[in-house]
């Protein structure tokens, strides 16, 4: 696109516009950023400038040469750079599947009030994966062409069907043979029912243990009951015999924002703090499954996780300032993502959608879902993103079908409206199962999605803090290239 002459002396610029997005973070501020993200602040009198080819400011010529918004006329350069980084942005997706979950049981001694599943008595043997589905789930797991494997096993509560997770184990390791594939990995449990015994297992075979704590005890028992009323105490105690035994980094936790967490953040992250826990996921609550239907402490707007998201991350800014090397999950990935040419691939914020892409779902009884939430969906009788079967189902079949390609189509952001034109759109990603929960529709309308609300919010928030905050600028860099 060539800039039109300049209206006062009719001489032409010596630049052109690359494509670019601008955004109004304040009356006064105006973000600009490129295809992959790169990012200039203006005030609206330079962006009108810039645009129409009168900017006479020499300074902001050049970070904005710097940052591939303009070039000079005939340059090829600026766009090869442009180019070059936007495939390297891409490059996870021929990598496709890397992380792949198998649903071991549906039993659970647990009663989490935001449960999104439909948990099941712990004598419900018929709730558990069979060694057949097992066997057929790996059969897909290795035609995947990630170098990268992951094997999760989710509930339920995973222990209560540990003699699978041990046969899928061998099974898998005994599979990973010329070429062989990096391949680990992750039980995620309660810990209520950790023995010495599975952790010389997990340790023997370095098995990743992840867990959720939702921080001080009232808080933690009361969204996460079970008989006895001591879910927080088997957990603290699970944390501290695995970190023992497994080593610190290889036992990781999370919590839920329930209405119960606002104005708790500071007591949530010190609760981490005093396990030696130092990395933690300040994430909301999500509308699915059962956890919709009773909503099982989710009744907040977006506005009140903002300002407890906020919260929290003040409070991290500050442990870092004094010496504790606290992270945030959340903002450590759109760090990476707005601070740096990698995209750690997190589900939620790839395009396109990391349904299927980024993760399978092997079920208990043998179904195949595009994503743990799709999943959930099914157990309130939506099976939208079920994309198979292992018992009737190739690879093949499940990677090709209408269920998981019709909802990646629509999901490329680059294309999709209001995405399109988002100034926050490389950062971003899409979901079209979230979209598909809250508004019946895979894209959503985006002025009313509580998922573009809360990102926005997020990415505004952080580019706040890096332009103001020293302190937090220097932290937010650590991040991004951590």
């Amino acid at each position: 696109m060539t800039i039109a002459f300049d209206r006062q002396s009719a001489v032409p610029a010596h630049w052109e516009l690359l494509p670019f997005r601008f955004h109004a973070l304040d009356p006064t501020t105006t973000l600009l950023t490129n295809l992959v993200g790169e990012q200039v602040c203006v005030n609206p009198y330079q962006l009108t400038e810039i645009v129409d080819g009168t900017c006479t400011d020499e300074a902001l010529l050049a970070e904005l040469r710097a940052k591939h918004i303009i070039r000079g006329f005939g340059e090829r350069t600026s766009a090869e750079l442009l180019a070059m980084k936007l495939r390297t942005r891409m490059r996870r997706l021929p990598d496709s599947t890397g992380l792949h979950i198998f649903v071991v049981t549906l039993r659970c001694e647990h009663t989490c009030k935001y449960c999104q599943v439909s948990r099941q008595p712990t004598s419900g043997a018929r709730y558990d994966m069979t060694v057949q589905h097992a066997e057929r789930a790996l059969d897909i797991v290795f035609r995947s062409p990630s170098p990268r494997l992951k094997i999760e096993f989710q509930g339920g509560e995973p222990l209560l069907n540990f003699a699978i997770i041990q046969h899928i184990v061998t099974a898998a390791r005994a599979r990973n043979v010329g070429p062989t594939r990096d391949l680990s990995f992750v039980i995620a449990s309660n810990l209520a029912l950790l023995s010495d015994e599975i952790l010389d297992y997990c340790k023997r075979e370095g098995i990743y243990l992840s867990t959720s704590l939702d921080g001080p005890p009232d808080l933690h028992t009361r969204n996460r009951p079970r008989p006895g009323n001591d879910s927080w105490q088997r957990t603290v105690d699970g944390i501290g015999s695995a970190q023992r035994a497994l080593g610190v980094d290889h036992v990781s936790a999370l919590m839920t924002t329930t209405e119960g967490s606002l104005g708790r953040v500071r007591e949530i992250i010190d609760q981490y703090r005093s396990l030696g826990v130092l990395n933690i996921f300040l994430r909301p609550i999500s509308p699915y499954g059962f956890a919709l239907r009773r909503r099982g402490g989710g009744n907040y707007g977006v506005e009140a996780w903002l300002k407890f998201y906020e919260e929290g991350l003040d409070y991290i800014f500050e442990l870092n300032a004094a010496g504790t090397l606290m992270v945030e999950t959340y903002a450590v990935i759109i760090a990476k993502k707005m601070f740096s040419n990698e995209d750690p691939g997190y589900v939620d914020l790839t395009s396109p959608a990391g349904i299927g892409l980024s993760a399978l779902v092997y079920n208990y009884d043998g179904a195949v879902y595009a994503s743990d939430e799709g999943r959930m969906l099914a157990e309130m009788g939506d099976h939208t993103f079920r994309l198979g079967h292992l018992d009737t189902d190739t690879y093949e079949d499940i990677m090709l079908s209408d269920a998981l390609l019709s909802p990646l189509e629509q999901s490329i952001t680059t294309s999709a409206p209001m995405c399109s034109t988002c100034a926050f759109e490389p950062y971003c990603g899409s979901d079209p199962v979230f979209h598909h929960a809250t508004m019946g529709d895979a894209v959503g309308v985006k002025p009313l999605s509580a998922f573009c609300q809360r990102n926005m919010g997020v990415f505004t928030l952080l580019l706040r803090k890096y332009r103001d905050d020293p302190g937090a600028r220097a932290v937010l860099r650590k991040w991004a290239h951590r």
